[in-house]
C-alpha cells in the first residue's frame, strides 16, 4: 500500500520543520510527499528544496487558498491512500503510517481515522484539547459527528469518485467533503483508537471569533447541502467540543 501524504503550505518556515521531521521518522516508508506551495517568500521553499528526498514532489505556484492547494496536490497524487500533513501539524509518533496501513489491510475499509490532540502553539507538549473520535456509525452524522480531518486517511479512489474539496468554502470544505464521502458515498470506515496527529491552536478554523462564526455558517451550509440534518446537527457538532476540553483538563490534573 502506497500513501500520498499531502502538504499545502504558504510561508510556514517556523512550523514546517516539525511536520517534516514527523514524516521523516515514520517507520513505514512506502509513501510520496506531495507538497503544494503557494509561492512562499519566508524561507519555506529553501527549506523544502534542501531536503533532497526523492519521495517529495514539490510544486510552487499561486493558488486560491488551502482547499484549492489541496485539490491540486490530490490531482498529482499517485498513492492508494491519501492523508494530510498540514504545515502547522505533525504526526503523533513514528508508527502512525505503519498502524494505519495495518488497519487498512486488516479491514479492507475505505477510510481509517484516529484521534487528534490540539496543542499550544508556543508549547507543543501542552495539550489543550483531546478529540476522541470513537467508532463510526451512519446515524452519527446527523448528531454532529465527524472524524478529525488531520487523522483521516482515505482511499484515493473515493476522492476520485466523489470529488475533492469545494473551495467555495473558506473553512469548512473538509467537513463538507466528509459528509459527502460518509453520507452520500456511504464509505466504510475503521477507527484506530489512538492519537495520530497533533494540531497547533490558531489555525484557519480557530483563529478568531469572526472565523469561528464563519465556520459555523459554513458548517450549517454543508449540513444542509448534504442532507444530514439542520440546526440541531450544528448545535450537537459544536457541543461535542465541550467534553473534549473538559476531559483534557481532567487528564492534566
Amino acid at each position: 500500500m502506497k500513501f500520498s501524504i499531502l502538504t499545502a503550505v504558504w510561508n510556514r518556515a517556523a512550523t514546517l520543520p516539525d511536520a517534516l521531521q514527523s514524516l521523516d521518522t515514520q517507520t513505514y516508508d512506502n509513501y510520496e510527499h506531495v507538497v503544494q506551495d503557494g509561492g512562499s517568500s519566508d524561507g519555506t521553499l529553501e527549506l523544502l528544496n534542501a531536503r533532497n528526498d526523492p519521495r517529495m514532489r514539490l510544486v510552487s505556484e499561486t493558488d486560491r487558498g488551502l482547499y484549492d492547494a489541496l485539490n491540486r496536490a490530490t490531482d498529482r497524487a499517485t498513492g492508494d491512500v491519501v492523508g494530510l500533513l498540514h504545515s502547522d501539524d505533525f504526526f503523533a509518533h513514528a508508527e502512525v503510517l505503519t498502524r494505519v496501513a495495518h488497519v487498512f489491510e486488516e479491514t479492507g475499509a475505505d477510510a481509517v481515522y484516529g484521534d487528534l490532540e490540539y496543542v499550544s502553539a508556543r508549547d507543543t507538549d501542552k495539550v489543550v484539547r483531546h478529540w476522541v473520535s470513537g467508532p463510526y456509525g451512519p446515524h452519527k452524522l446527523k448528531r454532529g459527528w465527524m472524524p478529525p480531518h488531520p487523522s483521516l486517511f482515505i482511499k484515493r479512489d473515493v476522492i476520485t469518485r466523489w470529488g475533492g474539496y469545494d473551495d467555495s468554502f473558506q473553512i469548512s470544505a473538509d467537513y463538507d467533503s466528509i459528509l459527502r464521502y460518509f453520507g452520500q458515498g456511504r464509505i466504510s470506515a475503521a477507527y484506530l483508537p489512538e492519537v495520530l496527529a497533533k494540531m497547533r491552536l490558531g489555525g484557519a478554523s480557530n483563529g478568531s471569533v469572526r472565523r469561528i462564526l464563519r465556520k459555523s455558517t459554513e458548517d450549517y451550509k454543508a449540513i444542509r447541502r448534504n442532507q444530514v440534518g439542520g440546526a440541531p446537527t450544528l448545535i450537537m457538532k459544536n457541543a461535542r467540543k465541550v467534553p473534549q476540553l473538559f476531559m483534557n483538563k481532567l487528564r492534566s490534573n
